[in-house]
């Protein structure tokens, strides 16, 4: 057993450079490869979380934009309605200004055709009675003229 133990005792004494060996290479892995390795993933992550924030901030800023683009087409839609609805109102207003007007015209035609009528008719009468009161008078005057007198 006295043997088990010296080999053992030289086992673990040749270990030793390997264990030393081992932990100057883990040392120099963490300082050489690890810890830069880590710097340049974390840096990749910043900069990838910074470019998907970023590029959330570009839509949401695309989005309140389209809806600025949206409201303002909105309202130019309302501005072109109005004036539509102005034009629209102008020409009822017209048309129904023309209408009273050419109404109005007319029914002072039909006065003055009937004035016009009116004093036809006046005249007509006037006539008619003239006309009516010198036959009555040539009826008269036929009857009462004595009867060989007009022949002649």
């Amino acid at each position: 057993m006295d043997q088990t133990l010296k080999q053992l005792g030289e086992l673990l004494l040749g270990a030793v450079p390997t264990v030393i060996m081992l932990a100057l290479l883990y040392a120099l892995y963490t300082v050489i490869v690890h810890r830069p390795l880590k710097r340049v993933l974390e840096e990749r992550h910043s900069k990838t979380e910074g470019a998907v924030e970023k590029s959330k901030a570009d839509i949401a800023a695309a989005e309140a934009r389209t809806a600025e683009y949206e409201q303002r087409l909105r309202e130019a839609r309302a501005t072109v309605f109005r004036a539509q609805e102005a034009k629209r109102q102008a020409a009822v207003q017209a048309r129904a200004d023309a209408v009273s007007s050419a109404r109005s015209r007319a029914q002072a035609q039909v006065q003055a055709a009937k004035v016009d009528i009116e004093k036809d008719r006046a005249a007509a009468e006037q006539g008619l009675q003239a006309e009516a009161a010198a036959l009555a008078r040539e009826i008269v005057r036929r009857v009462l003229q004595p009867a060989g007198a007009g022949r002649g």
